[in-house]
């Protein structure tokens, strides 16, 4: 089964380019075929750190069918989308047929989406939980960069929904040091790359490691969900 992961919250802020640089990393350390796409044509995150990502323009209004297009040839395509484009993708799979398209593909959706301690970014994966349903899969990104704190996910009718109606799954991307995240957007360099840079330090290299690490394994936990069955 070939497999779309979009990495999608409508409120900005709340991880989705991060992730998506270190995912696609994850796949590449770990030698799984994929294709690549960004969305954001103010702010190219994914393709500034991984210079042989695709770009898709979603102010075209046919944009989307190059994802579609990519899928039908590839077994798994990752596309980081940009803030606010959640209407977009509802709109689009609305006039699709999302069910119908995904079923003559052999192809399976995941919406990966990132959460923070912000009521904005819950309300997201409400609104694509409701208007979506079983149609896709979710992974629940618990994103800790600005704080530690999930109360409101944690107590939000979502997180249930998609837990015991929706078979989803949540991981967890813990906070890395502000002062080695500078470091990364400075250079543009990829963990797996700055680890073995000789502008970091010993420790720090140490300190990129270990949340890799950590980070990896939380994705290795939901691969079930991100990466196609026989990969």
């Amino acid at each position: 089964m070939k497999r779309l992961d979009l990495i999608l919250n409508g409120k900005g802020g709340v991880g989705k380019s991060f992730f998506a640089v270190n995912f696609v990393q994850y796949l590449k350390d770990k030698g799984i075929k994929h294709v690549a796409i960004d969305s954001d044509n103010e702010n190219s995150t994914l393709n500034r750190f991984h210079p042989d990502a695709s770009f898709i323009d979603l102010a075209d209004r046919r944009g989307l069918d190059g994802v579609f297009n990519v899928l039908e040839k590839s077994n798994l395509v990752v596309m980081d989308c940009r803030a606010a484009s959640t209407d977009l993708f509802t709109s689009f799979f609305e006039t699709i047929d999302l069910s119908a398209v995904l079923s003559g593909m052999g192809a399976a959706l995941t919406l990966v989406m990132p959460v923070n301690h912000e009521a904005d970014s819950v309300d997201q994966v409400q609104r694509l939980a409701d208007e979506l349903g079983s149609k896709c899969n979710y992974v629940i990104v618990r994103n800790a960069a600005h704080s530690d704190s999930f109360e409101l996910y944690e107590g939000s009718e979502v997180r249930a929904q998609i837990a015991d109606k929706l078979g989803g799954k949540e991981i967890n991307m813990t906070q890395l040091p502000d002062w080695l995240v500078i470091a990364l957007n400075q250079r543009n360099l990829t963990i797996t790359a700055a680890a073995k840079h000789q502008d970091f330090s010993l420790l720090d290299r140490q300190r990129l490691q270990t949340w890799q690490r950590k980070l990896y394994a939380e994705i290795e936990s939901a691969t079930g969900l991100l990466l196609p069955a026989k990969a």
